[in-house]
């Protein structure tokens, strides 16, 4: 498999546009409504919650419109997006425990174990949602991509992941603000790898103005005996 180039500053850049240049109300509000559902289910509705936001900024980088009712479309990705999380979730959770018995570095180990396990299947969701794949063949095709340039994807991952994490510094209130941040860069950057640079983000970059009409300059009659009126 050829290579997947990385494109860090531009995905990153492309990415915070399109948060913050006129969808940074309607994201942070589906963030918002998409936690709470999340936690009041003890984190069942997690997956589905994640397939809404990812469809929403799918449609916001192509250009599409997109409203709160569209996170709730998440619902007809519900199997395949629960297992991606459980799944994953599951195998994240033994890897802690299992590095956490280890003196002093356990810790460390934990957290970047799963910041790699995040970023192997980054794509994953995008590709339950956006081309209708089951949960474990989107998994392999989104390592697959990831493995074929590892190193610079996980350092994408892990500042994406971290950026969109911050937020839990204000008590965990704060992370309705940065989640949808990092959600946009793997938008953009799902985009890029997979459909070749199909970024149409509206909202990014301004239109030109159209030049100004030059108004016809107006003729002074002519007599019939060619002198002028």
């Amino acid at each position: 498999m050829d290579k997947t180039e990385v494109k860090f500053g531009e995905w990153m850049e492309k990415g915070f546009n399109l948060y913050t240049k006129g969808n940074m109300g309607l994201l942070v509000l589906v963030a918002l409504v998409g936690m709470l559902l999340s936690a009041v289910t003890v984190g069942i509705l997690s997956g589905p919650m994640m397939a809404g936001t990812v469809l929403i900024t799918l449609r916001l980088a192509r250009g599409q419109q997109a409203e709160l009712n569209d996170l709730f479309k998440g619902f007809q990705y519900f199997l395949q997006s629960f297992l991606l999380y459980f799944v994953w979730g599951l195998i994240a959770f033994v890897l802690t425990l299992v590095l956490g018995m280890i003196p002093c570095l356990g810790s460390i180990l934990s957290i970047l174990i799963v910041y790699a396990i995040q970023t192997a299947v980054m794509f994953a969701l995008f590709l339950i949602v956006d081309q209708g794949m089951d949960f474990w063949p989107a998994t392999m095709k989104a390592f697959e991509t990831i493995k074929s340039n590892i190193w610079p994807f996980l350092g994408f991952g892990f500042v994406a992941m971290l950026i969109g994490s911050l937020g839990a510094i204000l008590c965990g209130i704060g992370i309705i603000l940065t989640l949808p941040a990092a959600i946009c860069m793997f938008t953009v950057a799902y985009l890029d790898v997979f459909e070749q640079g199909a970024i149409t983000v509206k909202a990014v970059e301004e239109q030109p103005a159209p030049p100004a009409e030059e108004k016809p300059t107006e003729e002074t009659p002519v007599n019939p005996d060619g002198n002028n009126a």
